[in-house]
Protein backbone atom coordinates (compact mmCIF):
# COMPACT_ATOMS: atom_id res chain seq x y z
CA UNK A 1 0.00 0.00 0.00
CA UNK A 2 2.89 2.71 0.53
CA UNK A 3 4.47 1.65 -2.84
CA UNK A 4 0.80 2.51 -4.50
CA UNK A 5 0.96 5.36 -2.58
CA UNK A 6 4.55 6.76 -3.33
CA UNK A 7 4.20 5.69 -7.29
CA UNK A 8 1.03 7.31 -7.50
CA UNK A 9 2.61 10.52 -5.82
CA UNK A 10 5.93 10.53 -6.95
CA UNK A 11 7.26 13.61 -9.28
CA UNK A 12 8.07 10.92 -11.58
CA UNK A 13 4.87 8.89 -12.87
CA UNK A 14 6.43 5.64 -12.51
CA UNK A 15 3.23 2.62 -12.49
CA UNK A 16 2.95 -0.70 -13.02
CA UNK A 17 1.42 -2.03 -15.94
CA UNK A 18 -0.07 -5.40 -14.92
CA UNK A 19 -0.83 -7.47 -18.10
CA UNK A 20 -1.30 -10.60 -15.94
CA UNK A 21 -4.87 -11.43 -17.96
CA UNK A 22 -4.05 -9.59 -21.62
CA UNK A 23 -1.59 -10.81 -24.20
CA UNK A 24 0.14 -8.33 -26.31
CA UNK A 25 0.35 -10.41 -29.66
CA UNK A 26 3.50 -8.52 -31.53
CA UNK A 27 3.46 -8.69 -35.45
CA UNK A 28 6.19 -8.20 -37.41
CA UNK A 29 5.33 -7.81 -41.61
CA UNK A 30 8.15 -7.08 -44.48
CA UNK A 31 5.97 -5.65 -47.00
CA UNK A 32 7.20 -4.11 -49.90
CA UNK A 33 6.59 -7.47 -52.49
CA UNK A 34 8.23 -11.03 -52.48
CA UNK A 35 11.67 -9.58 -52.29
CA UNK A 36 11.79 -8.49 -48.92
CA UNK A 37 11.87 -10.98 -46.59
CA UNK A 38 11.31 -11.63 -42.30
CA UNK A 39 12.08 -14.51 -39.74
CA UNK A 40 12.32 -14.42 -35.94
CA UNK A 41 15.30 -16.34 -36.52
CA UNK A 42 18.57 -16.02 -38.42
CA UNK A 43 17.86 -19.48 -40.05
CA UNK A 44 14.82 -19.96 -39.86
CA UNK A 45 11.68 -19.61 -42.14
CA UNK A 46 11.80 -16.28 -44.48
CA UNK A 47 8.87 -14.70 -45.65
CA UNK A 48 6.55 -11.39 -46.05
CA UNK A 49 5.59 -11.85 -42.26
CA UNK A 50 6.51 -13.23 -38.82
CA UNK A 51 4.77 -13.60 -35.46
CA UNK A 52 7.10 -12.87 -32.76
CA UNK A 53 6.67 -14.13 -29.25
CA UNK A 54 4.13 -12.47 -27.25
CA UNK A 55 4.22 -10.66 -24.53
CA UNK A 56 2.31 -11.95 -20.97
CA UNK A 57 3.29 -10.60 -18.02
CA UNK A 58 4.46 -7.33 -16.08
CA UNK A 59 5.97 -4.25 -17.73
CA UNK A 60 7.21 -2.03 -15.18
CA UNK A 61 7.91 1.84 -16.50
CA UNK A 62 11.58 2.31 -17.65
CA UNK A 63 13.38 5.23 -19.09
CA UNK A 64 16.40 5.89 -21.72
CA UNK A 65 17.55 8.15 -23.96
CA UNK A 66 19.73 5.21 -25.65
CA UNK A 67 18.86 1.33 -25.46
CA UNK A 68 22.17 0.17 -26.07
CA UNK A 69 22.70 2.08 -22.85
CA UNK A 70 20.01 0.11 -20.93
CA UNK A 71 17.22 1.22 -18.84
CA UNK A 72 16.74 2.23 -15.91
CA UNK A 73 13.80 2.55 -13.43
CA UNK A 74 12.87 3.98 -10.05
CA UNK A 75 14.08 1.85 -6.76
CA UNK A 76 13.08 4.52 -4.08
CA UNK A 77 11.29 7.77 -3.18
CA UNK A 78 12.37 10.26 -0.67
CA UNK A 79 10.72 12.59 0.79
CA UNK A 80 10.28 16.12 -1.57
CA UNK A 81 11.02 19.23 -0.36
CA UNK A 82 10.07 22.71 -0.95
CA UNK A 83 7.29 23.28 -3.96
CA UNK A 84 8.11 18.75 -4.56
CA UNK A 85 5.31 16.51 -4.04
CA UNK A 86 5.36 14.87 -0.89
CA UNK A 87 7.50 11.70 -2.29
CA UNK A 88 10.25 12.20 -4.94
CA UNK A 89 11.75 9.72 -7.29
CA UNK A 90 15.20 9.85 -5.82
CA UNK A 91 16.92 6.57 -6.34
CA UNK A 92 17.42 4.61 -9.60
CA UNK A 93 18.70 1.13 -10.59
CA UNK A 94 18.45 -1.06 -13.67
CA UNK A 95 15.88 -2.25 -15.64
CA UNK A 96 15.50 -6.24 -15.69
CA UNK A 97 14.82 -7.75 -18.34
CA UNK A 98 11.52 -8.73 -17.25
CA UNK A 99 10.38 -4.98 -17.13
CA UNK A 100 10.13 -4.84 -21.03
CA UNK A 101 9.56 -6.70 -24.29
CA UNK A 102 12.98 -7.38 -25.86
CA UNK A 103 13.20 -9.98 -29.19
CA UNK A 104 15.01 -10.14 -32.59
CA UNK A 105 14.02 -10.24 -35.94
CA UNK A 106 16.18 -10.55 -39.20
CA UNK A 107 15.62 -9.40 -42.93
CA UNK A 108 16.99 -10.07 -46.26
CA UNK A 109 16.23 -9.85 -49.58
CA UNK A 110 16.41 -12.17 -52.64
CA UNK A 111 16.82 -9.07 -55.24
CA UNK A 112 18.74 -6.17 -55.24
CA UNK A 113 20.66 -4.18 -52.67
CA UNK A 114 17.56 -2.55 -50.71
CA UNK A 115 17.20 0.38 -48.48
CA UNK A 116 14.62 -0.74 -45.66
CA UNK A 117 12.47 1.80 -43.97
CA UNK A 118 9.24 1.90 -41.18
CA UNK A 119 6.61 1.65 -43.27
CA UNK A 120 3.75 1.51 -40.20
CA UNK A 121 3.26 0.86 -36.42
CA UNK A 122 -0.07 -0.81 -36.10
CA UNK A 123 -2.00 -1.01 -32.47
CA UNK A 124 -4.76 -1.35 -30.51
CA UNK A 125 -5.27 -0.40 -27.45
CA UNK A 126 -7.99 -1.70 -24.60
CA UNK A 127 -9.07 1.30 -23.72
CA UNK A 128 -10.07 5.00 -25.86
CA UNK A 129 -9.87 7.44 -23.16
CA UNK A 130 -6.67 6.15 -21.66
CA UNK A 131 -5.25 4.84 -24.64
CA UNK A 132 -1.83 2.98 -23.05
CA UNK A 133 -0.01 3.70 -26.91
CA UNK A 134 0.30 7.21 -25.71
CA UNK A 135 3.44 6.45 -23.91
CA UNK A 136 4.92 3.14 -25.63
CA UNK A 137 8.32 3.29 -27.23
CA UNK A 138 9.11 1.00 -29.52
CA UNK A 139 13.36 0.45 -30.01
CA UNK A 140 15.18 -0.95 -33.31
CA UNK A 141 18.35 -1.73 -32.89
CA UNK A 142 20.09 -2.29 -36.33
CA UNK A 143 23.40 -4.74 -36.53
CA UNK A 144 25.69 -5.27 -39.05
CA UNK A 145 24.92 -8.02 -41.70
CA UNK A 146 25.88 -11.23 -40.75
CA UNK A 147 25.03 -13.29 -37.46
CA UNK A 148 26.32 -11.61 -33.90
CA UNK A 149 27.56 -8.77 -35.16
CA UNK A 150 28.20 -5.56 -33.83
CA UNK A 151 25.48 -2.57 -33.93
CA UNK A 152 24.92 0.00 -36.33
CA UNK A 153 22.32 2.10 -35.32
CA UNK A 154 19.38 2.33 -33.33
CA UNK A 155 16.47 4.14 -33.66
CA UNK A 156 13.28 5.03 -31.02
CA UNK A 157 9.69 5.87 -32.07
CA UNK A 158 7.01 7.06 -30.15
CA UNK A 159 4.01 4.63 -31.69
CA UNK A 160 1.10 7.42 -31.61
CA UNK A 161 0.60 10.81 -31.14
CA UNK A 162 -2.57 10.33 -28.90
CA UNK A 163 -2.53 12.10 -25.49
CA UNK A 164 -3.67 10.91 -22.09
CA UNK A 165 -6.25 12.99 -21.20
CA UNK A 166 -4.73 12.72 -17.46
CA UNK A 167 -0.83 13.41 -18.73
CA UNK A 168 1.41 15.49 -16.08
CA UNK A 169 5.02 16.50 -17.11
CA UNK A 170 6.55 13.95 -14.73
CA UNK A 171 10.61 14.41 -15.03
CA UNK A 172 13.02 16.45 -12.79
CA UNK A 173 12.45 19.18 -14.93
CA UNK A 174 9.19 19.50 -14.90
CA UNK A 175 9.15 19.63 -18.50
CA UNK A 176 7.50 17.77 -21.50
CA UNK A 177 10.21 16.38 -23.45
CA UNK A 178 12.76 15.12 -21.26
CA UNK A 179 14.19 11.56 -20.22
CA UNK A 180 16.91 9.69 -17.89
CA UNK A 181 20.17 10.02 -18.96
CA UNK A 182 21.62 6.42 -19.61
CA UNK A 183 24.84 7.35 -18.79
CA UNK A 184 24.50 8.21 -15.35
CA UNK A 185 22.41 6.91 -12.19
CA UNK A 186 21.36 9.88 -9.95
CA UNK A 187 18.08 10.34 -12.14
CA UNK A 188 19.38 13.11 -14.23
CA UNK A 189 17.55 14.08 -17.12
CA UNK A 190 18.24 15.02 -21.27
CA UNK A 191 15.64 16.21 -23.92
CA UNK A 192 15.07 13.91 -25.96
CA UNK A 193 12.60 13.41 -28.92
CA UNK A 194 11.45 10.25 -30.47
CA UNK A 195 11.00 9.61 -34.06
CA UNK A 196 7.23 9.63 -34.63
CA UNK A 197 5.45 8.30 -38.14
CA UNK A 198 6.83 11.49 -40.32
CA UNK A 199 9.68 9.01 -40.09
CA UNK A 200 7.33 6.32 -41.67
CA UNK A 201 7.60 6.07 -45.93
CA UNK A 202 4.15 5.58 -47.14
CA UNK A 203 3.56 1.88 -48.74
CA UNK A 204 0.52 1.09 -50.40
CA UNK A 205 -0.47 -2.87 -49.78
CA UNK A 206 -2.51 -2.92 -53.06
CA UNK A 207 0.25 -1.97 -55.74
CA UNK A 208 3.43 -2.04 -53.83
CA UNK A 209 4.55 1.13 -54.38
CA UNK A 210 6.53 3.16 -51.54
CA UNK A 211 6.64 6.62 -51.45
CA UNK A 212 9.61 8.44 -49.46
CA UNK A 213 8.55 11.67 -47.20
CA UNK A 214 10.53 14.29 -46.86
CA UNK A 215 11.37 12.55 -43.10
CA UNK A 216 11.39 9.61 -44.40
CA UNK A 217 14.53 7.51 -42.14
CA UNK A 218 16.44 4.78 -44.02
CA UNK A 219 17.20 2.32 -41.07
CA UNK A 220 19.74 0.15 -43.32
CA UNK A 221 20.29 -0.86 -46.57
CA UNK A 222 20.25 -4.65 -47.16
CA UNK A 223 22.94 -6.83 -49.43
CA UNK A 224 21.07 -8.55 -52.46
CA UNK A 225 22.77 -10.40 -55.34
CA UNK A 226 20.97 -10.02 -58.26
CA UNK A 227 20.60 -13.91 -58.53
CA UNK A 228 17.17 -14.77 -56.82
CA UNK A 229 19.63 -16.03 -53.82
CA UNK A 230 19.11 -14.60 -50.65
CA UNK A 231 21.58 -12.13 -49.23
CA UNK A 232 22.83 -11.60 -46.07
CA UNK A 233 20.57 -11.19 -43.39
CA UNK A 234 20.36 -8.24 -41.01
CA UNK A 235 19.37 -8.59 -37.39
CA UNK A 236 17.29 -6.01 -35.91
CA UNK A 237 16.55 -6.00 -32.01
CA UNK A 238 12.69 -5.10 -31.46
CA UNK A 239 12.54 -3.16 -27.57
CA UNK A 240 9.15 -2.20 -26.92
CA UNK A 241 8.65 -0.56 -23.07
CA UNK A 242 6.41 2.29 -21.16
CA UNK A 243 8.52 4.96 -20.95
CA UNK A 244 8.47 6.52 -17.55
CA UNK A 245 9.56 9.92 -17.92
CA UNK A 246 6.56 10.51 -20.53
CA UNK A 247 4.20 13.52 -19.37
CA UNK A 248 1.05 10.46 -20.44
CA UNK A 249 2.64 7.97 -18.79
CA UNK A 250 0.59 8.35 -15.32
CA UNK A 251 -1.50 6.03 -13.31
CA UNK A 252 -5.12 5.72 -14.72
CA UNK A 253 -3.02 3.75 -17.20
CA UNK A 254 -2.31 1.05 -15.05
CA UNK A 255 -5.32 -1.39 -15.75
CA UNK A 256 -5.19 -0.72 -19.77
CA UNK A 257 -2.75 -3.23 -22.00
CA UNK A 258 -2.00 -3.05 -25.74
CA UNK A 259 -3.98 -5.55 -27.22
CA UNK A 260 -1.83 -6.05 -30.70
CA UNK A 261 1.27 -4.41 -31.86
CA UNK A 262 2.65 -4.73 -35.69
CA UNK A 263 5.35 -3.50 -37.04
CA UNK A 264 5.74 -3.27 -41.15
CA UNK A 265 9.02 -2.24 -42.62
CA UNK A 266 9.38 -1.57 -46.47
CA UNK A 267 11.99 -2.13 -48.81
CA UNK A 268 13.86 0.52 -51.86
CA UNK A 269 15.80 -0.76 -54.57
CA UNK A 270 18.92 1.69 -54.68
Amino acid sequence: MITLVAVVSATYAWYIYNTSRHTTNVRMAAGAGASLQISNSYDGTYGSAAVLDSFAGRLTPVSTNRVSGGFQKVEKFTEGSDNQPDLVASIFGSGERTDYYHTSLYLRTTGSATDIYLADIGFEDSSASSPISSAIRVGLVIHRPGRQTAIADEYIFAISDKKNPEAQYNTATGQEGYVLDCTKTDGSTVRFTPYTSAAWCDYNQNTGVVTLKNQSLKLCTISGTDTGQAGTPVQVELYIWLEGCDEDCTANLADQTLRNLAVSFAGVVE
